[in-house]
């Protein structure tokens, strides 16, 4: 019984481990969508000014006037990064819930071979 006592706790130690690693894959998918939605909207906006429009990127406390398709050409640039962060991130996600969903279903065999073994020890 000590070996199944100490599978089960092996067991939940890393069920909770993998729990911890979807919570922070979870949280930096999140904060890319977010930073998605505003790229996206600074396009929108830059779709709706003319060619000669003059567009100001700040770098510390200095706004630098910059052309408009380098403007554009870096919004694109970001938001195609982002948008393949976001994949890579819910395939690590996937990939998590599957191996949490498998160790879960470990502990749950073990505890119902610990239930049934009782179950047969209390009957003898």
């Amino acid at each position: 019984m000590g070996d199944a006592q100490k599978k089960l706790q092996e067991l939940s130690d890393e069920y909770q481990k993998l729990q911890g690693e979807l919570s922070t894959s979870v949280e930096a998918r999140e904060k890319l969508e977010s930073q998605q939605q505003e790229n996206t909207t600074v396009k929108k906006e830059f779709d709706l000014l003319a060619d000669d429009a003059n567009i100001y990127k700040q770098i510390g406390p200095v706004l630098l006037k910059q052309d408009k398709t380098e403007a554009v050409m870096a919004v694109n640039g970001r938001l195609e990064f982002i948008e393949k962060e976001i994949k890579r991130f819910e395939n690590q996600i996937k990939d998590t819930q599957e191996k949490s969903e498998k160790v879960k279903m470990d502990i749950i065999q073990i505890q119902t071979q610990a239930q049934q073994a009782q179950t047969a020890t209390a009957a003898a």
